[in-house]
């Protein structure tokens, strides 16, 4: 019987990490949930931050003032009058009385029904619309009620914008938190995965360290490849956002899906830099993982 034909393949050594790994599947799935995640949050950090400085905005710009009728005068008179007066103060755009059903629309969600306030002195509010170049200032509009004789309540708002931006401040704090739980937990696998590749090819390490081999030259085997790994999860996360960000903006038209959370497509370009942040995350990981682990096996 004659020997078997010589092949050269047999003989050629294998790679320390071989690409085919039945790891490699799993490991993909969650780190592009995990980037998939930080993206959408990523996307409602942006959208929720844009909608308060819309709020705030539109807070800033005006200003009500609520006016009480004193003697005989009745509340819709004493109303126009301070409209008229407020009208004439520099940085002032615009002062409209609110009718009757405006005003006690307003309040309707506090009180409910309010087909018993036709007896009562209920205040009027006047609606001041400022001057967004030289807005006038709430010690100016006092100034001018209070030489008009009228008994009025200048409201700038500021009660609100502050807990506007502090609400705003709130949500980008738990962005960031989440953020970083999101890239710890991506750390924390990829770390797992390397610290189960180099236990399956301990005796190759040691035969490696033998040879010479420095830490860090097997340690980098385990960074690039996690760091590959991670990029292309990275990439499906960030596409599978952009795509639900795409499907909230077409569902909610120009708010996106909801006034509280208006989505833009710019918003869209925030998903670019997570391939490379994963990448950057599992590079890191899996090197100081792959450092620790064969300085102890040395």
């Amino acid at each position: 019987m004659s020997p078997p034909p010589f092949e050269p393949a047999r003989w050629q050594p294998a790679p320390f990490l071989p690409e085919p790994d039945a790891r490699d599947p799993a490991l993909l799935f969650v780190i592009a949930v995990l980037c998939f995640l930080a993206c959408l949050t990523a996307l409602g950090a942006i959208a929720g931050d844009r909608a308060a400085r819309g709020w705030a905005g539109q807070l800033t710009g005006e200003i009500t003032v609520v006016v009480r009728a004193r003697g005989g005068e009745t509340p819709d008179a004493a109303a126009a009058r301070a409209a008229e007066a407020l009208a004439g103060v520099p940085g002032v755009s615009e002062a409209r009385a609110l009718e009757k059903a405006e005003a006690y629309a307003l309040i309707e969600p506090w009180i409910g029904d309010v087909a018993d306030l036709d007896d009562l002195p209920v205040p009027r509010l006047v609606a001041v619309v400022l001057d967004r170049q030289a807005p006038a200032a709430p010690p100016a509009l006092r100034r001018a009620l209070a030489e008009r004789g009228l008994d009025a309540v200048v409201d700038d708002h500021s009660a609100w914008i502050a807990d506007i931006k502090g609400a705003a401040g709130v949500v980008r704090s738990i962005a960031i938190v989440v953020f970083l739980l999101i890239a710890a937990g991506a750390a924390a696998v990829v770390a797992f995965a390397t610290r189960q590749g180099l236990a399956a090819r301990r005796d190759v390490v040691e035969v490696l360290h033998i040879t010479g081999s420095e830490d860090a030259q097997i340690a980098s085997l385990f960074e690039l490849r996690f760091a590959r790994i991670a990029a292309l999860a990275g990439a499906a996360g960030a596409l599978a956002a952009a795509l639900a960000g795409g499907a909230l903006r077409l569902a909610g038209g120009g708010q996106g899906l909801t006034p509280a959370l208006p989505v833009a497509w710019i918003d869209l370009l925030a998903v670019l830099p997570c391939p490379l942040i994963a990448a950057l995350v599992a590079a890191v990981a899996a090197r100081l993982t792959a450092r620790r682990l064969i300085g102890r096996m040395g």
